[in-house]
């Protein structure tokens, strides 16, 4: 395990590499998740083995502190991520991001283009107020609806975990609850230029997941005309990872078989 400071003093954000060769491929997670749980089966596919493959939890869930005075919006954990990338010497990275981690992904590649060489985005947060999931009850929008005494205090939190199904729960309930209200709020809030935007004005390769059940991005046609490859994930839902994982490993090796 590694760590570096990321903002407050004495916080830190905390990932696991697996050892390799060319360009460091690093998994964020998504809202209430973390890297590990959600990635490490991919890593270990062997159509993506031999690559230095970084797995960070952003502040607030998984191993990475939570500190209470953090905005935990998508920029504040875009310079989280950048902080990791630092310290872990990383340039031209593959940045592989699921939900949120995609929307801070592109935060990054936008702030720090020297960072980031390709962008592998499942299900990525573009907009803000984003639709939710077709097949989870919880989302950004139904967390943010509240206030953060509410969900922190009132029993928002309680209720979220009870809805959120089973496998979403078993690292939801890692999370801090001040860090994931603050998430949501910054999910629902998004960013200046939006996501979108910034992902459409990146000059690098840009592959977004579609799963089939999962939602449709808006404006598919803007992203296929500004050059982001859309690939349509057959049998998955939101988290293509768990649902389909042959097609996200094809989709990262860059040898996705159903693009739009």
């Amino acid at each position: 395990m590694r760590e570096t400071e990321f903002g407050p003093e004495g916080a830190f954000i905390r990932w696991t590499e697996a050892a390799g060769d060319g360009p460091a491929r690093v998994h964020v997670h998504g809202l209430g998740a973390a890297s590990g749980p959600y990635a490490a089966h991919i890593s270990a596919h062997p159509a993506l083995a031999g690559r230095r493959t970084l797995f960070v939890d952003l502040p607030g869930f998984g191993i990475s502190d939570r500190p209470a005075d953090f905005g935990y919006s998508l920029e504040d954990h875009a310079g989280a991520l950048a902080a990791v990338l630092d310290a872990a010497g990383v340039r031209g990275a593959e940045i592989v991001g699921h939900s949120m981690g995609g929307a801070v992904a592109i935060v990054l590649a936008y702030r720090r283009p020297e960072l980031v060489s390709r962008l592998v985005l499942a299900e990525a947060n573009l907009d803000p107020a984003p639709v939710a999931a077709a097949d989870s009850a919880v989302s950004s929008r139904s967390i943010a609806a509240l206030t953060e005494e509410e969900f922190v205090h009132g029993g928002g939190y309680a209720d979220t975990l009870e809805r959120a199904g089973s496998t979403w729960r078993a690292t939801m309930r890692l999370s801090d609850p001040v860090a994931l209200y603050r998430s949501a709020v910054g999910l629902v809030r998004a960013t200046t230029p939006t996501m979108r935007a910034m992902l459409e004005t990146l000059e690098i390769p840009r592959t977004f997941l579609v799963g089939e059940s999962g939602f449709e991005p808006p404006d598919r046609a803007g992203l296929l005309a500004a050059g982001v490859e859309v690939v349509d994930v057959p049998d998955s839902g939101h988290c293509v990872m768990f649902d389909n994982p042959e097609a996200y490993v094809a989709a990262i090796r860059g040898s996705a078989v159903s693009p739009a």
